[in-house]
């Protein structure tokens, strides 16, 4: 980093993807902001000697007082990591609406103001990595996640956007694409799917759809493996647009590429109407 540390903010990093990146940058002479809504649940990163700050993401007034924080304790933010989001999932027909625009308030809105707050002093500075922590499921669909995976098709077209508006300051936006990991995301998921769908026209739909994301959670990557592919797109002096790692993201990925829609439609069935 010649000699220079600089100065990592990521949200979410109350757990999970968030928590390991916080540490592991940490551990790399980065100076680290972790943000949450929850102080209490970074009480340990604290220790380690990184920045905690109370951060909601959907919350104006929190997102403008956590960025003139690191201004005014650092003069710069050079790597933005957007990792708050959360999955909630139920046939279309049974969500609220108001649950999917919260959604959509925490998995795109959040990610966009908290960029728009950050990127002037980032081309002041002519120099920036903005990692957008998006997934599969923005690149693949699935029964009863259509809010989800609409929040996570969002980033990923925003993110392409955005990368040539800000490729002549010098910054960079990458896209990460977690497959199954590890986290708190997949047990809150079916609680939510089983809770609003469970026992609605579309309840055998919902349990069978649990039952796939109760079986993915035992086989599941560690956040860690995530973490250092952020490690890397942060240290590639010419970052790809976008990395996947993860269980099942290779597969993912590669026969949606390949298939038909009618024919990728009759494999995810196919495969949650087995478990």
């Amino acid at each position: 980093m010649n000699g220079i540390k600089k100065i990592a903010l990521i949200t979410g990093a109350s757990s999970g993807i968030g928590t390991t990146t916080a540490l592991l940058l940490h551990q790399k002479g980065y100076v680290v902001y972790a943000a949450a809504r929850r102080l209490d649940r970074m009480k340990e990163l604290q220790a380690q000697g990184i920045h905690i700050l109370r951060m909601d993401v959907t919350i104006e007034e929190s997102m403008v007082k956590g960025v003139e924080t690191i201004i005014s304790e650092q003069g710069s933010i050079d790597i933005l990591i957007n990792n708050a989001g959360y999955g909630s999932y139920g046939a279309l027909e049974d969500v609220p609406i108001a649950e999917g625009k919260y959604q959509f308030e925490v998995n795109v809105f959040g990610m966009a103001r908290l960029t728009q707050l950050i990127l002037p002093h980032m081309r002041k500075n002519h120099y920036g990595k903005i990692i957008n922590i998006s997934s599969i499921a923005g690149k693949i669909y699935e029964p009863m996640g259509s809010w989800y995976h609409a929040t996570k098709f969002a980033v990923e077209g925003m993110s392409d956007c955005l990368r040539l508006e800000v490729k002549d300051f010098g910054i960079d936006v990458i896209v990460i694409e977690p497959g199954l990991i590890k986290t708190e995301w997949s047990g809150i998921a079916v609680e939510k799917l089983l809770k609003v769908s469970g026992n609605t026209a579309y309840k055998y739909l919902a349990q069978k759809d649990a039952n796939l994301l109760n079986l993915t959670i035992k086989r599941a990557s560690e956040p860690t493996l995530i973490s250092r592919i952020i490690l890397k797109s942060i240290l590639a002096k010419k970052p790809k647009t976008r990395y996947s790692a993860g269980t099942a993201s290779w597969a993912s990925l590669f026969f949606r590429k390949i298939l038909t829609d009618k024919m990728f439609d009759k494999l995810m069935m196919t495969i949650i109407k087995r478990v």
